[in-house]
C-alpha cells in the first residue's frame, strides 16, 4: 500500500522542517538521504530513511517504493556541493519526475524560487533560476498533480547578516524583500502533500508584509535587548574574490549572484506580499510565524 510522503532534500534549510511538520501532522514520512546516521540525528528516528545517492537512477528509483506523493527540497547552495548544482538541482529533479511517472506517483510538491521573473533572471545570469525554470515547464507539461512553493530568502538569512552588534548586507538589499519562517514552509508543504486540490498552483510563500534591513535591525535591537545597526558594505570585495576563488571553487560566485538578486528584487513583487500571503491563509491551516517570534526563538537557542 502506498503511503508515504517522500522527501528529497529533508535535511536541508526548509526540508528539516517539512519532515517535522509531515511527523507532527502524523503522515508516514520517507526521507532519501546520503547518510541515514547523520539524517538520524538532526530528525530523530521516526521517519523512515532511505539511503542513496540522488545522482543515481536506481536509487531514486529504488526509494519511491510504497510513495504517494514526493516534496522535492533539493539545493546545492554548499561549498561542497556547488560543483554539482545542475546534477542535483535539475538533473536529479528530472530523474525523480521519470522515475515518478513510471510507477504511476501523481502527487509533486516542487520547492522553487519565488517567482519566474524570466528577464530578472537573464538579467542576472542566475543558473538556478534557468534550473527551476525548466523544471516547472517539465511539471506544467505532465500529468502530475503538481503544486510548486516560490520561496524567497527566509528570515534565516536576516539571522545569518547578524554579527554582534550589526546587520551587515552586502549591496545594502533592496528597499523591500519578501520573507518567511522556515518553519511556515514546511508546515505548508507537508499539507500541501496531502492533499489533491492544489493542482497546477503556484504559491509564492510570504509573511504578510515585506521586509526593509533596517526595519529588521530595528526588531533585532528590541528583541535581542542591545543595538543592532543595519550596515551597508559594498559588493566589490566580494566580486573580486569570487572571481580570484572561481578555479578552486565557484561557490562565491553563485553566492554573489545571489546576494546580486537580494539587491534586484522586484517592489513589484514586494508590495504583492500581503495579498500573497492572505492567499495561504485561506489555502492551508496553520499560524504564521511572525519575525519577532522567530529571532525570539533562534537567538535564544
Amino acid at each position: 500500500m502506498n503511503n508515504f510522503v517522500l522527501v528529497f532534500g529533508g535535511t536541508g534549510n526548509y526540508g528539516k522542517y517539512i519532515v517535522k511538520s509531515l511527523i507532527a501532522n502524523k503522515v508516514p514520512v520517507k526521507v532519501f538521504t546520503r547518510n541515514s546516521e547523520r539524517a538520524k540525528q538532526k530528525l530523530g528516528s521516526e521517519p523512515e530513511y532511505f539511503e542513496g545517492d540522488v545522482l543515481n537512477k536506481e536509487a531514486i528509483s529504488t526509494s519511491l517504493s510504497n510513495v504517494k506523493s514526493i516534496i522535492i527540497s533539493l539545493s546545492a547552495m554548499h561549498p561542497k556541493l556547488i560543483r554539482k548544482q545542475k546534477e542535483i538541482e535539475h538533473d536529479a529533479v528530472m530523474t525523480i519526475l521519470d522515475e515518478a511517472e513510471k510507477k504511476a506517483i501523481k502527487r509533486i510538491v516542487f520547492i522553487s524560487i519565488y517567482d519566474m521573473n524570466v528577464e530578472l533572471i537573464k538579467k542576472l545570469k542566475l543558473d538556478v533560476g534557468f534550473m527551476k525554470m525548466s523544471i516547472e515547464e517539465r511539471l506544467a507539461n505532465s500529468n502530475f498533480n503538481w503544486t510548486v512553493l516560490g520561496c524567497p530568502p527566509s528570515f534565516e538569512l536576516f539571522a545569518a547578516f547578524t554579527r554582534k552588534k550589526s546587520l551587515i548586507v552586502p549591496g545594502g538589499g533592496s528597499p523591500l524583500i519578501p520573507s518567511i519562517a522556515p518553519q511556515d514552509v514546511g508546515e505548508i508543504a507537508a499539507q500541501a502533500s496531502i492533499r489533491d486540490d492544489l493542482h497546477g498552483k503556484r504559491l509564492h510563500m510570504t509573511y504578510s508584509e515585506p521586509f526593509a534591513f533596517p526595519d529588521v535591525a530595528r526588531k533585532f535591537s528590541q528583541i535581542l535587548g542591545r543595538t543592532i545597526k543595519y550596515r551597508k558594505i559594498p559588493l566589490i570585495g566580494l566580486r573580486i574574490a569570487s572571481i580570484v576563488t572561481y578555479p578552486f571553487n565557484p561557490y562565491l560566485r553563485h553566492l554573489v549572484k545571489y546576494v546580486s538578486l537580494l539587491n534586484n528584487f522586484p517592489i513589484d513583487l514586494a508590495n504583492q506580499s500581503s495579498h500573497d500571503h492572505q492567499i495561504l491563509i485561506d489555502t492551508f491551516d496553520y499560524q504564521p510565524m511572525s519575525l519577532e517570534e522567530y529571532a525570539k526563538n533562534k537567538f535564544n537557542q
